[in-house]
Formats: C-alpha cells, sequence, structure tokens
C-alpha cells in the first residue's frame, strides 16, 4: 500500500504542476478548475492510502523480495445470481424517461426503484443466501 500512496502523491505534483502551467498559459477558468480540482482528489486518495499503509500489515508489493504468489489466497467473497440491479435499472430507467417524457411515469419507476434497493440490501437476510 505504500508504493500507491507515493505513486498517487507524485501524480498529484505532477498534476498540481500542469494546473498552474495550464492556468497561466491558457487563462481558461474551466479546464484550470478542473485540473486544480484533479489534483484534490488525486492527493485525497494519495493521503488517504498513505495514511492507512502504516496502520495494516506490509503486504507483497511492499517487499521487492516478494513474488507474485505470496499475495494469493481468497480474494473475497461475491455474491451470487441477483434479480436486484435488473429492477433497479429497468427503474433508473424509466425514471430518466419520465424526465424527459412527463413525470406521470415515476408512478412506475418509483415502486420498481424501491423493490429493487430493498432487495440488494436484505438478499443476504433470507432464503437460500442466508448466513454466508
Amino acid at each position: 500500500m505504500k508504493i500507491q500512496g507515493k505513486m498517487f502523491i507524485w501524480l498529484s505534483v505532477f498534476i498540481l504542476a500542469m494546473a498552474v502551467l495550464y492556468g497561466v498559459w491558457s487563462k481558461e477558468p474551466v479546464g484550470t478548475t478542473a485540473l486544480f480540482l484533479a489534483f484534490g482528489l488525486s492527493i485525497m486518495v494519495g493521503f488517504y492510502l498513505a495514511f492507512t499503509a502504516k496502520r495494516v500489515d506490509a503486504m507483497a508489493q511492499d517487499d521487492k523480495e516478494a513474488d507474485v504468489a505470496d499475495e494469493a489466497g481468497e480474494v473475497g467473497f461475491f455474491a451470487p445470481h441477483s434479480w436486484q440491479p435488473l429492477s433497479l435499472a429497468v427503474g433508473g430507467a424509466l425514471a430518466f424517461l419520465s424526465i424527459a417524457m412527463g413525470w406521470w411515469i415515476m408512478y412506475f419507476s418509483a415502486p420498481l426503484l424501491l423493490v429493487g434497493i430493498w432487495g440488494w440490501v436484505f438478499e443476504f437476510y433470507r432464503g437460500e443466501n442466508q448466513n454466508q
């Protein structure tokens, strides 16, 4: 994790230099603002990774003698099939369609969105996936 923190901090230094150079050279406020915001985002991520790296154990990527297999193991838990994203996608599509076509379509999209969110939040509290 230390190397990622250093990479983001160096990236933020580069973005800051480019933001100042771009702002002085072009005198265009939108691009300059976007570059300064990108600098802020990069420095926040870099600071977080550097701050967190001090509190966790060293990982294989921090060791110059490490092999690729040293980080092997369980990656994590991945959810099995779920129908909730389909409900959220259809509800979201109808909600955006209601902006263009008419607000009355929101009456059909709101229940789909609510059912999808409810199902996604509680899908591991019931049924065959309970207590995994």
